[in-house]
């Protein structure tokens, strides 16, 4: 039987359409987009996701590449026109495509990702903080433009800057370069009035080869405090209260040598005798920091109490590591340090042993561990772990320096005291020190020290103030009694340790004028253009929601037996300019959705939050992570009409033509008519 049907309709016989329609074009996309997942793959495991989305999967590239994919497969359907039964499965699926492709872009391109940090008692809040760096400019026009600031492995060079284009001034405005991290230093600028006070101050130990220095700003919230672990170290405008005059550095040389700051003692026989009735013989654990040129012992007791051992170190000799005298419970004994490094060794006649940890020639402090400077014993220390069974001395003899804790020297867990230790609120409570300033510039100053009790009086310029923490002394060494806040910006490298964030430099010219700054990551400088100067930041995109949102309360469960955190959950109080308001919970997996209403939650047109992170050092703060996609519901309906248009082509036999039994062919006449006709034998 031979059949005739019309031949294609005219705007099927174009080059464009046929361009579109081509499975040629189908290959190559589908090809491309496969490689750029198999890349976004690899990058996100290589580097971080934030790599794969610039690159990948939120570069316009990839859109525009996912628009023609949807033309092809709508030029492909439309190919088939007129349509048949045998071509429903065929539909059905190219449809599920394009509509899954639609969603995908309207949540991409209108959907909303991204988190806000809130206080517990703080007011609302809607900026969102978006994972994407953008550099904000308060222009001399009073508005506020916005530059996308993702360098990633491209950064820009002084050679090869950024140009972002001119200001509202004409003022040119570009970025020079980039830096992984950046170190904010305080660096207070001098005024001739007003301002606040401003003073400079260097604190070292002999012992341990450090030193430290920091500006101080009088009364101000984030730069009047220095927290150097021992103790806390403050400014403030006025005279110190009247009291004890201050030990200076004559003063501390002549006190008895059982009370200079950082020696430790053991405490009387009869003490301990009292002690071994009621404590009783039990496990000892004790970490002791030994130095040779100096007579003092840090301690550190990591299970049962201390030993109350006493150790000498004699400095090494001829090359050697020098020696250690052990005195233990009535018992003395001497051990090479070379020869007995890193092995256990019993002390006779007690039931101790002594492991000699590390020894160091010219101990120093590099990014907070302890390290040999050279091979030259010009500072030697060792560290060494007592352990056995005993009647442990009481830890406020054994430790006087309230150094609880540890710092590990190979990477991994350990008991050996820690140097530069992290903040100690116990510690800083006894050791503290007021440094005030009065309006005709004199200093005074107000000490609490747990070694040598609490003081107070005059402080001179240059002079060594003995705090008693240690061995650590302070010196004023410059003050300025009016002063402006100011942050110096440098490169730093990024070890990952130090957590720094990053920065860029950028450039400002006008008037042949040019102006280059760097700027932390969080921070804003101020840029003197003319007519007015300008503001620019850095930092995360934001943008404001439609929604505010309080943090009313924010749990913590913990795991039976022990502190570690089980679980946390956020109260939270949404509002809308509207007067529209809700309150509600969330937890790890368990999202609350504002509006609430059954359609917006189908249709995507809500928003979801989330249990983001929390600071386990303040329990009023929460991060919540918020999720808009107004694209879920097409998402969803292509995802079902894909399924169903294989489920059609492959299992029902009625809606696919049968190719495979050849019983049916399709030829075109050759008639170059426009009236030609479509002839099917069959």
């Amino acid at each position: 039987m031979v059949t005739i049907s019309p031949a294609r309709p005219s705007w099927q016989r174009g080059p464009v359409f046929k361009f579109f329609a081509s499975l040629k074009l189908a290959v190559v996309l589908l090809a491309v987009l496969i490689v750029a997942a198999i890349a976004g793959t690899i990058w996100e495991s290589s580097f971080d996701a934030k790599v794969a989305r610039a690159y990948v999967y939120r570069a316009p590239w990839f859109n525009l590449w996912l628009v023609l994919l949807a033309a092809n497969l709508t030029v492909s359907a439309l190919s088939r026109w007129p349509w048949r039964k045998h071509h429903v499965a065929f539909l059905v699926t190219h449809l599920g495509i394009i509509t899954l492709l639609a969603g995908s872009l309207i949540g991409r391109i209108f959907g909303i990702e991204g988190t806000i940090t809130l206080f517990k008692g703080a007011p609302l809040s809607n900026r969102l903080l978006i994972d994407e760096h953008q550099l904000r400019v308060h222009d001399s026009d009073g508005v506020l433009k916005g530059y996308r600031a993702e360098f990633l492995h491209r950064p820009p060079t002084p050679q090869h800057p950024r140009d972002l284009g001119r200001l509202a001034s004409g003022a040119r405005l570009s970025v020079i370069d980039y830096a992984e991290a950046i170190d904010a230093k305080l660096n207070p600028r001098p005024l001739d009035s007003g301002g606040m006070p401003a003073l400079h101050f260097t604190i070292k130990t002999a012992m341990m080869g450090q030193q430290l220095e920091s500006w101080l700003l009088a009364d101000n919230a984030q730069n009047g405090n220095f927290a150097m672990g021992l103790a806390n170290i403050e400014l403030k405008r006025g005279k110190a209260p009247t009291g004890d005059g201050h030990p200076d550095q004559s003063e501390a040389k002549s006190r008895d040598p059982e009370e200079v700051p950082f020696k430790v003692t053991q405490r009387d026989p009869s003490v301990r005798a009292g002690l071994a009735g009621s404590l009783g013989m039990t496990d000892l654990e004790e970490s002791i920091f030994v130095f040779a040129k100096m007579p003092d012992q840090i301690s550190h007791v990591a299970k049962g109490g201390a030993t109350g051992a006493k150790i000498s170190f004699s400095p090494p000799q001829a090359g050697d590591k020098g020696q250690l005298t052990i005195s233990l419970a009535g018992k003395t004994q001497t051990l090479d340090v070379a020869q007995n490094l890193k092995k256990d060794v019993a002390i006779a006649g007690t039931s101790f042993t002594v492991r000699i940890e590390n020894y160091w020639a010219d101990l120093r402090i590099q990014d907070g561990k302890p390290a040999s400077l050279s091979d030259s014993p010009n500072n030697p220390a060792v560290v060494i772990t007592i352990r056995g069974r005993g009647v442990p001395i009481a830890a406020a003899a054994a430790n006087a320096h309230g150094n609880e804790q540890a710092v590990s020297t190979n990477g991994g867990p350990s008991t050996i005291p820690n140097i530069a230790p992290a903040m100690d609120e116990a510690n800083a409570a006894e050791n503290h020190l007021t440094l005030f300033v009065a309006e005709d510039g004199a200093i005074s100053c107000e000490l609490d020290s747990r070694k040598i009790g609490h003081s107070s009086g005059p402080l001179e310029l240059n002079k060594p103030l003995v705090t008693g923490w240690a061995d650590w002394q302070l010196v004023v060494d410059r003050i300025l009694p009016h002063a402006e806040q100011w942050m110096d910006f440098t490169p730093a490298k990024n070890d990952g340790a130090n957590q720094l964030p990053d920065g860029v430099r950028v450039r400002v010219e006008q008037n042949g004028e040019s102006f280059e700054q760097w700027i932390s990551a969080g921070w804003q400088v101020t840029v003197p253009t003319l007519p007015n100067p300008i503001g620019i930041s850095y930092g995360w995109r934001s943008t404001p929601l439609p929604i505010a949102l309080e943090l009313l309360d924010f749990e913590v469960t913990r795991n039976e037996g022990n502190d570690a955190p089980a679980g946390f959950k956020s109260t939270l109080r949404v509002s809308t300019a509207e007067g529209d308001s809700a309150t509600g919970q969330c937890w790890m997996n368990h999202p609350f959705s504002f509006p609430g209403s059954w359609w917006r939650t189908w249709s995507g047109l809500t928003f979801k939050m989330s249990q983001a992170s929390w600071n386990p050092e303040n329990l009023g703060q929460s991060t919540i992570q918020i999720l808009r996609d107004p694209g879920w519901l097409l998402k969803w309906i292509g995802s079902l009409l894909v399924v169903t248009g294989v489920f059609l082509l492959f299992y029902v036999k009625k809606f696919r033509r049968q190719y495979a039994t050849a019983k049916t062919k399709r030829i075109v006449a050759p008639s170059p008519a426009p009236e030609a006709r479509e002839v099917v034998v069959s």
